[in-house]
């Protein structure tokens, strides 16, 4: 799977997509046509160029992903407040709508850190006479991080219209892997496409706080105060390393197959699966997460999410040049075959062709079966819907 570079964001009926500096929004109205609303954020990377560096740029993804998805919710949140016509004659505030999102950028960090930061942090030090180990508490702070998170998740899954966001969420992420599948961007095929990416911002938020674990182990200070101070303060660089990774595991091959069949040389080889079994397990518990996250989206939702990629995105020159790259691939194991073929004195045939793809095909479906085993343990499945239930049917 080529990443083609696409972000995106679930915002009130509609989906936010971003390419480079480019991002659309588009959101259903309440008379069921589509409004896409196509702007521009230049990062301020592209004028100082330290913050392209590995864990200040992640820094700085950070909190401009803050920015600009804080802008787009407010913007799709009017369409839900106000009709139509109250929406065109209020389109001119877009000022007033950065100083907000900004504001609101800076409330949601605020209370974000209380929350999911010094929380934890706090009782875990109520448990400071019991337990004299720091590391112990380390990893019970850690625990209880991420417990509080899944259960903010899970509360919050319970409101209607978050649960309709979740389901626009989904939209995105199978707008994107039928993108990066190589398919063309219709209502079928994205339905079929996983809710799962590798990018996503669920998965984000769950290696901060692993890495917080491992980093926070290593902070050995007497002073309570002098801890809490430096949780603070390693907050971005936390951040940082938590992008360094989930970029890492969104750049990384599909599989070990592709790895073998790749012509690097063998030691490089073996430190590329060394990497990609490390990132695999690593971002595995997001992908577990994002079953909470994500839901299976409705048609009408998916053609919103179609229509926010379509507006920063020229997918079908995508969808040719990868055509193209798997033309050349086939073309390079028909003149490997025809290599082996005049080793053993054999011809060559469509047969043989069919063969080798045959077994790649299955060394694919023979991947991964240690995960994919987590996978059905771990992953969330949805409560079955009232009329599956009549009719003894169970959705996953």
């Amino acid at each position: 799977m080529k990443s083609s570079g696409i972000g995106g964001q679930a915002v009130l009926e509609g989906v936010m997509m971003k390419n480079k500096e480019k991002y659309a929004v588009a959101v259903r109205k309440p008379d069921h046509e589509i409004a896409v609303k196509v702007d521009e954020y230049h990062s301020i990377g592209e004028r100082v160029p330290i913050f392209k560096l590995p864990i200040l740029r992640g820094v700085v993804v950070f909190v401009e992903s803050l920015v600009v998805g804080m802008k787009t919710l407010m913007y799709s949140a009017e369409f839900v407040e106000e009709d139509t016509k109250d929406k065109e004659t209020s389109s001119d505030n877009t000022k007033n709508q950065t100083i907000a999102s900004i504001f609101m950028v800076i409330i949601s960090i605020f209370l974000a850190v209380a929350i999911f930061m010094m929380l934890p942090y706090f009782i875990s030090q109520l448990l400071n006479q019991v337990i004299p180990s720091q590391t112990i508490l380390t990893i019970m702070e850690g625990l209880l991080r991420i417990a509080i998170f899944v259960g903010y998740v899970v509360v919050v899954s319970k409101s209607k219209d978050i649960k309709r966001v979740f389901m626009y969420h989904g939209a995105e992420h199978k707008t994107i892997n039928c993108l990066e599948n190589g398919l063309e961007l219709t209502i079928e095929n994205v339905r079929k496409q996983p809710k799962y990416h590798r990018r996503c911002g669920t998965s984000f938020l769950l290696i901060v706080m692993v890495v917080s674990v491992i980093l926070f182990m290593f902070i050995r200070v007497s002073s309570p105060i002098l801890r809490m101070m430096l949780r603070l303060l390693l907050i971005p660089v936390i951040s940082g390393i938590s992008y360094e990774l989930i970029k890492a595991a969104g750049d990384m091959e599909d599989s070990i197959t592709e790895i073998k069949k790749s012509s690097d040389p063998k030691g490089i080889q073996f430190l590329k699966m060394l990497r990609f079994l490390f990132l695999s397990l690593f971002s595995r518990p997001g992908k577990w997460m994002q079953s909470l996250t994500t839901k299976e989206p409705e048609d009408s939702m998916i053609e919103v999410a179609i229509a926010s990629v379509s507006a920063v995105f020229d997918w079908r020159a995508y969808l040719a040049e990868m055509e193209t790259k798997q033309k050349d691939q086939k073309t390079n194991k028909i003149v490997r075959l025809q290599i082996k073929s005049k080793n053993s004195n054999e011809t060559i045939s469509e047969s043989a062709v069919a063969k080798e793809n045959s077994k790649d095909l299955q060394e694919e479906e023979d991947k991964d079966e240690v995960l994919d085993a987590l996978d059905k343990f771990f992953v969330y499945k949805e409560e079955p819907k009232k009329e599956d239930k009549k009719k003894g049917k169970i959705r996953f």
